[in-house]
Formats: C-alpha cells, structure tokens, sequence
C-alpha cells in the first residue's frame, strides 16, 4: 500500500522551521514586487509609514496596510496588475453584480502555480492519477471551472468539462461516463441529488466516490446529507478569485477536520473584522491572506470578509482553516440579533419537506426590519406538508435564534441562481 506521504510534493514536505524561512523570503519579495510594480500599493505603503525593508519577521506584516475589495475596484480594469499587459495570459473576474467586477490577471507562471495548487488539492482530497473527474463548477470568467478543470489535468485525471445547468443531463453524464469525483457547489450537488431521486435513480449506485465542494459556505449538517444521500466523502475546498481562484486551501480526505491552507504560497491571519487586529491562533475572525508567489496580481493583506479561525496542521504541516462559517458582511442584525445564513441552512436541513435551498429576504415594516425565509420544496410536497415545514422552521428560528421571521415555501428550484450558487441574502430595506 502507498504511504500517503509518498505522494506529497516538495512544498508539503518542508517541516515547521522550513516553511517558516519560505514564507519570509517570499514573503519580502511579494512585498518589493507589489511595492516597485504597483502604484496603488506604493502609495498605500507610503501613506502607512512602511516599506517593504522594514518587514524583517512574519510578525512585521502587521504593520503593512490591508486591501479590501472596494480598493480592487476602484483600479478596474489593470491598475492592480504589477507587470505589462503583454505577459498577462489570462483574466478573470467577479460578476460585478454590486458594481464594478474585481479584475484579476494571470502570467505563465502564475498560470502553471494554479494548476499545481489545484491538482495538489485534488490528491489530498482523495484523487488520483486516472481518475476521472466531473467539474460542475461554472466555466467562463468565473474561476471555479478553468480552475478545477486545469488542476485535475494537471493531476493526471481525466476531465469531463460538464459546466454548471442542464441538470437533467448532467445526472445522464455520471452514469454513462462513471466519474469518481465530482467538483462543484454543495448547493448544486443537492440539486443533484434531487434530479437523481426525481429520475428513480438512486443516487448511492453512481460511481462517485469524492465530492470536493467549494464556492460558497456550507455547515457539518449538509456535509452529512450529501456524503449518506450519495454514499461519498464530502471535502471542502476553499479560494477565491482575489487571491488566485480554488486551491488556496483544501480539506485532507484522511482528516476531514478543516482546511490546510497552502502557506507556502499564501500566507493567512486571522483579524478581529471591526479592529483590525490580529487575533491569536484559534480565535474566529476575520480571514486576511497574503500572496507569496504570485507574478500578475500579488495581493497584500486581502480581507475576504470570510469568518474562520487557525488551527495548528495535523495532515499536513501547514495550519488549517476551520470550515467558513459566514461573511462577516453577510451578517444580520435584525431587531438587536446577529443572524448568519449558516444558522438558517441547519435549520433548514433537518426539516422534513423542504430542500436544502433557501433565501433570506430582508424588508422593513414601519420602523422595524424584517426578514423572510423563502425554502424550497422537496418534489412531491404537497400542501399540507409545506404548511407544516414553514410552521417547523419559523419556530425553530424563534426558539434557536431568538427573533420571529416569515417563512415562504416555494416551488422546486425556484430561487435565482448563478454559477451554481443561490442568492443568499435579499435585502429589500430602503437606503438611509
């Protein structure tokens, strides 16, 4: 049998002290890079009071300014990248829904690293040279898909580009083309899973064996449903496009206890999401990476408005992330009560009727906010049955949560959807 161990690349060999020395010297030259290449970040640098000679430890980068989303757009299209526009080889970017998208570009290299990271990711989640892989994620200038799909390349897998939609065909696709490991949302994979059912298939005779699911939060409970609805392991995945895409951090098949975040590319912490502040190792905040290696686009302190908290390494020697429980700006606070989706979805979950599919709508009455909860059915509900399911969930959220809400249950994938993922938060409140 072949030690895990075997397997791993050079970068998730080095020990504690090792890691550590990359991370600085990498870390320094991130900083030079960003600081000589980029203006945005020289002024920023400069406004601050530092310089990238004056980060001597991982510590000193406390002191270095931090950079939000809003700065990414006020630099739309280029003004982030730190190299000329003729070694750029690719560019994605955000929807742009709440304004202008974040632009974020790619060289060679950085193209190459990405694929690395992901087929790294693949391997620790359970997959293998030969391996055929289903990728759901959406392609386009959405990372998930390119990134996926060039990462299980990369690996050695064989690839089935099915996108994200036509989910009647693609529960076809995994029975004629048997994939052993499927990558995509968690809320599309239960949408899956119900196209399965409605067919009469049962979803626990396919071929998959590994779901690797990312893009969005999901909690332990919806872990639980995919992994005995489809009889899979169910692993996390963790990027986003700022910082380079999928395979910034990636839950270890053997552990399934949190993500390793690759450090000796990125390197992590963990703020207090109103101070700023770093918090220690183990406390929940604010998570804020830095890139160590990227060419195009280096990020310095990247706040993504993602709550976790650090842990120390157990698969691997790099640190892990705890599964993202919410987005600090995803955040409710209705009438005095902090209320994050993630609260709502294991409400959600363990109620009979419904699917695990739901919106929060937010509106005000008089003076007062409040909040709806639109779930969707489960095919075959019928009246009586969503009547009792909107009754059960409101007085869960009422007996759980503390606040009183509306529940609406709706059709059958009826909620809006893009690249996979639902639209979690509505809010409908007027602007002050």
């Amino acid at each position: 049998m072949t030690d895990t161990r075997d397997l791993l690349d050079e970068g998730e060999r080095l020990d504690e002290a090792g890691l550590r020395a990359v991370q600085l010297e990498r870390l320094r030259a991130t900083l030079r890079h960003a600081y000589t290449r980029v203006p945005f970040y020289r002024e920023s640098f400069d406004k601050a009071g530092v310089h990238p000679d004056d980060c001597r430890s991982l510590a000193d980068l406390a002191r270095f300014p931090f950079t939000v989303k809003a700065d990414l757009r006020a630099q739309y299209p280029y003004g982030m990248f730190a190299v000329p526009r003729e070694r750029v080889r690719r560019i994605h970017a955000s929807s742009g829904t709440t304004g202008r998208p974040t632009v974020v570009g790619y060289t060679d290299g950085d193209l190459s690293l990405w694929s690395d990271l992901v087929a790294r990711s693949i391997r620790a989640a359970g997959g293998r040279p030969g391996d055929t892989v289903h990728v759901a994620y959406g392609y386009g200038l959405f990372t998930g898909g390119l990134g996926a799909h060039y990462g299980a390349e990369r690996l050695g897998c064989t690839v089935i580009p099915a996108s994200g939609g036509m989910t009647s065909r693609q529960v076809r696709l995994i029975q004629d083309l048997e994939p052993r490991i499927i990558m995509v949302t968690p809320s599309y994979m239960l949408t899956l899973l119900d196209e399965f059912e409605r067919q009469g298939v049962d979803p626990r005779s396919t071929s998959l064996r590994v779901g690797i699911f990312g893009a969005e939060p999901w909690t332990e409970g919806m872990r639980r449903e995919i992994e005995e609805r489809f009889a899979i392991d169910a692993v996390d995945l963790y990027g986003l496009s700022e910082v380079i895409g999928p395979g910034v951090a990636q839950e270890c098949l053997e552990t399934k206890d949190g993500l390793h975040v690759w450090e000796d590319h990125f390197f992590p912490e963990i703020v207090d999401p109103i101070t700023g502040e770093v918090l220690p190792e183990g406390e929940e905040g604010e998570l804020v990476f830095t890139s160590l290696t990227k060419e195009a686009m280096p990020v310095i302190r990247y706040r993504t408005r993602d709550l976790s908290r650090l842990l120390p390494g157990t698969a691997r020697v790099f640190r892990r992330m705890e599964k993202v429980t919410g987005r600090s700006d995803d955040m409710v606070i209705l009438r005095g009560v902090n209320l994050f989706p993630t609260q709502i979805e294991e409400i959600v979950l363990r109620t009979p009727g419904v699917a695990p599919h739901f919106q929060l709508r937010l509106t005000r009455e008089g003076r007062l906010d409040a909040l709806t909860v639109r779930a969707e059915a489960r095919p075959g509900a019928g009246p009586a049955d969503r009547d009792r399911a909107a009754h059960a969930i409101a007085a869960a959220v009422k007996d759980g949560i503390g606040v009183s809400v509306t529940v609406e249950i709706v059709e059958p994938e009826s909620l809006e959807r893009s690249v996979g993922k639902i639209r979690r938060i509505v809010d409908e409140r007027p602007k002050e």
